[in-house]
């Protein structure tokens, strides 16, 4: 999956004139803030678990960390991040560019709570150098998410 199949869906929601995409490396947290000239917080970043036998994207805050125990307590098994090769076989996305567009539908897309300090955010559009800017509501349409839900932990302020 590339930039080009992200901009294809994203034009079901006439979004995909709205991807940007940059000279420098937005795969990280810090890169794509830089890139963006914006808060860390504000980057949507997708990681990819495996629940069981279920892989599943939750799209936290880019300031955000995975809070082990509220992840137990929802998904009834340890948290266990996808590997790159997981991610790209399940996903068709490289590591660095995972985004919750355009993903096969037998992967599950939840939205952590962490977003709801930001509007709007930019979650990566299927590269490792690219971005769309969205509010919550369109991240929410956009993905196709199938909940809001209360995995993250917040930076100690």
């Amino acid at each position: 999956m590339s930039v080009a199949h992200v901009r294809e869906y994203l034009t079901r929601f006439g979004a995909q004139d709205r991807i940007l995409e940059f000279d420098v490396s937005s795969a990280t947290v810090a890169l794509a803030a830089e890139a963006l000239h914006c808060e860390p917080g504000r980057i949507a970043k997708t990681l990819s678990f495996m629940a069981g036998e279920q892989p599943i994207l939750i799209v936290f805050a880019g300031d955000a960390r995975i809070d082990n125990r509220k992840y137990k307590d929802r998904f009834g098994v340890k948290a266990k991040m996808m590997t790159a090769e997981e991610i790209e076989r399940l996903t068709g996305l490289h590591f660095g560019g995972v985004c919750p567009f355009g993903i096969p539908k037998t992967i599950d897309i939840y939205l952590d709570e962490s977003l709801r300090r930001f509007n709007p955010v930019y979650p990566a559009c299927g590269s490792s150098n690219s971005a769309i800017e969205v509010t919550l509501e369109e991240l929410e349409r956009f993905s196709r998410a199938k909940a809001w839900i209360d995995v993250g932990k917040e930076p100690a302020m």
